[in-house]
């Protein structure tokens, strides 16, 4: 096979358990986001926009939808000739590991696949992010560096940042110190989880760890901190623009309200940098008589004959007379009945409101609804 400057790693095997309900049955990277996406599509358009398209997608918890997702990449335009989206999934290797333990272990099991292509660089990126990057600024960086290591970082709140891995720099950029989720930060640069890594070089890292003590298995705890002791070049590139972690309830209902506004910082509409998704054919919306829509999106296939008040509505959904939906996200394929009232809420997909129901959250205590949950309705009786 061709040999490649960079091949991209998502790794998409995260079982999300902060998000609950809405992780049963899917992987994280696959949950629903602003009313025809899911999560991993930004990291897939991302890499689509930014000319790299050769990217393995490493799958692990629940991966059927992920899977079906995916594909080949060809609605990311990735199914070039000389390019594409592969699956990487677990499986039972001579030393009987069948399952990753860990991000930099998701990498080592998948050494064969890499070599295929022999790339010099390796960038890693997680699938569970919200944002636009053009991963090849990134990659000048790093070349303009001679860098080992690149760690993508964004500037978070101080007080914010015992909840992320800390990157501690000098002047010139380089990290000298990794701490994680440290109580009393020394910076504010936490990790996003976007690496560059020399491949030939952490290739050599992976191979020799495992051959001896097997203990390399996530970035931030083992392998970051072992390029730091033996004094690799290891820099950090800030990253200023929109990103969001949606690893809980609360921040991927924040996300989505965030998404309908016609000025978000993520410019959904930009012609240049488009998020890419795979499409279903749906019949165009319809709004009876009896609808009142306003800020909101509503998406092909739905029918409206409630109200519906700052929300996101995905595909194929039904909402019944007299029902009010304010601040939430309806994902797709759900049913709502006739006199409901829902308010900041998310409710999964195929989900089943009946007549009547009371769905009642606030910004800090977000009510959920799970994947095909019915609420409300007659109870059998014994």
């Amino acid at each position: 096979m061709k040999k490649i400057e960079t091949l991209a790693m998502i790794l998409a095997g995260g079982q999300g358990t902060r998000l609950g309900k809405l992780t049963r049955d899917i992987a994280k990277p696959a949950v629903p986001f602003g009313g025809k996406y899911r999560i991993i599509d930004f990291a897939l358009s991302n890499c689509a926009n930014s000319g790299i398209k050769n990217v393995g997608v490493v799958t692990q918890y629940q991966p059927l939808e992920l899977n079906t997702h995916v594909g080949n990449g060809e609605n990311w335009g990735l199914n070039t000739h000389d390019g594409g989206a592969t699956i990487l999934q677990p499986y039972s290797s001579v030393d009987g590991e069948k399952w990753f333990n860990g991000t930099a272990h998701a990498i080592y099991q998948n050494i064969d696949f890499i070599n295929r292509y022999e790339p010099e660089y390796l960038l890693v990126l997680s699938g569970d992010h919200i944002y636009k990057m053009d991963y090849q600024n990134m990659i000048e960086f790093h070349k303009e560096k001679k860098a080992a290591l690149t760690v993508g970082v964004i500037p978070v709140p101080l007080e914010e940042a015992p909840r992320f891995g800390i990157m501690n720099t000098d002047q010139t950029d380089r990290i000298i110190e990794f701490e994680e989720k440290p109580a009393e930060p020394k910076s504010n640069l936490a990790s996003m989880g976007i690496y560059i890594f020399d491949w030939p070089m952490l290739k050599s890292y992976l191979i020799d760890n495992y051959a001896k003590n097997r203990t390399m298995e996530d970035f931030g705890k083992d392998v970051i901190p072992a390029y730091l002791r033996n004094s690799e070049n290891v820099f950090a590139y800030a990253f200023k623009d929109y990103w969001k972690d949606v690893g809980t309830i609360e921040s991927l209902w924040e996300a989505n309200m965030e998404f309908l506004d016609p000025n978000h910082a993520l410019n959904i509409r930009d012609s240049s940098w488009r998020i890419y998704t795979r499409n279903y054919s749906a019949p165009p919306q319809f709004l009876t008589k009896t609808s009142n829509v306003s800020d909101s999106m509503i998406v092909d296939g739905c029918y409206v004959a409630g109200e519906v008040k700052h929300s996101i509505v995905s595909p194929n959904v039904k909402i019944g007379k007299n029902s009010t939906i304010k601040d939430s996200l309806i994902m797709a394929n759900v049913t709502i009945g006739e006199n409901v009232t829902i308010n900041c809420a998310i409710i999964g997909e195929n989900a089943k409101i009946h007549d009547g129901a009371q769905l009642i959250g606030d910004p800090k205590n977000i009510t959920v609804v799970g994947y095909a949950e019915e609420v409300g309705g007659l109870k059998d009786e014994d």
